[in-house]
């Protein structure tokens, strides 16, 4: 017979989950910000992986948070 994972526990596996992808945003932004201050680096090099940090992180907290409200 297979137990069954509760709602709460599913949850907390998510977020564990997306808590890694977080940190993926936060390392995309802090390299684009080093190449951003970077004096030998492409400006919009720089500034556009931190641009794309910004936006995983921003994916990923909505689909948290969406999915903390679906299980209220």
């Amino acid at each position: 017979m297979k137990k069954h994972m509760t709602k709460d526990q599913e949850f907390e596996i998510m977020k564990l989950v997306l808590d890694k992808f977080l940190w993926i945003g936060i390392v995309m932004m802090a390299f684009g910000f080093y190449k951003l201050i970077s004096l030998s680096a492409d400006f919009w090099y720089g500034f556009s992986v931190l641009i794309g940090g910004a936006i995983v992180m921003f994916l990923f907290t909505w689909l948290l948070v969406k999915e903390y409200h679906f299980m209220k």
